[in-house]
């Protein structure tokens, strides 16, 4: 088993894109089969051995941090850090918790659905001191929205190239990975003026050969960004994660 217990899951951003059905709600709480999407992220990070949380939050933080409060989930502990600056690019988000990580880490989106199995076999990757891996898909055909879906081209286990626009690619970005901290010092490395994507952290580390790919076969996974995924996770993806499992009765991805 690993010894990485920690995730990092990004909140803080507004979800335009979603903000037919999410109305004032903050994207994370935005709700798939009766359950908020941050609910469901963290669920699926506990039963993946997970026991604490770091949470950024930004766009109507309190009402996330008020709705953890009223519907906690036993046996894990949650540190929250604010991002005031949430309408920039995502590393920035990542950034914000530096100061509270000083291990390997899982990072994980607040909208982006998985199998808690494939989170814990990503955490059984080895990891080097200055290494990420990133969970990636090679079933490019089965993906949803693969104009929004961010591509990587791989060399073996090699990530060399990631990004929305790459039109040489031969999988795809499932929003999960395997951190060490040294994230942190290449996200500052690719900062300019004061904004960096997480992408952009990343080229610098595929760049110095330190951003690995770890293929998580056929298992399911879905980023809910737009109405029209949120339908296909509800009707498509949660039925078959829960297959996967043999698990009955309400959805928990």
């Amino acid at each position: 088993m690993t010894d990485t217990k920690l995730a990092l899951i990004l909140a803080a951003g507004n979800g335009t894109r979603i903000a037919s059905r999410a109305g004032e709600l903050p994207k994370p709480l935005v709700s798939m089969n009766g359950k908020p999407l941050l609910e469901h992220v963290m669920t699926g990070a506990r039963q993946a051995g997970v026991e604490r949380f770091v949470i950024v939050i930004g766009y109507r933080g309190h009402a996330i941090k008020q709705w953890y409060e009223s519907h906690p989930i036993e046996g894990v502990q949650v540190t929250w850090v604010a991002n005031p600056d949430y309408k920039k690019a995502n590393g920035i988000s990542v950034l914000c918790a530096r100061k509270v990580i000083h291990e390997n880490f899982l990072l994980l989106m607040a909208d982006h659905l998985f199998e808690p199995e494939t989170a814990r076999s990503l955490l059984r990757q080895p990891l080097g001191m200055e290494e990420v891996i990133l969970g990636v898909d090679t079933n490019i055909c089965r993906v949803f929205d693969l104009d929004d879906a961010t591509k990587v081209r791989l060399e073996e286990d090699r990530v060399v190239e990631i990004g929305k626009s790459l039109r040489n690619y031969n999988a795809l970005d499932t929003g999960m990975f395997h951190c060490s901290p040294a994230i942190f010092d290449w996200l500052e490395l690719a900062a300019t003026n004061g904004n960096c994507s997480l992408s952009d952290g990343l080229l610098l580390m595929a760049q110095k050969g330190t951003f690995k790919g770890f293929n998580i076969g056929d298992a399911q996974w879905q980023d809910v960004d737009t109405p029209a995924a949120l339908d296909y996770a509800q009707h498509i993806v949660s039925p078959l994660i829960r297959n996967s499992f043999g698990i009955t009765g309400p959805a928990y991805v």
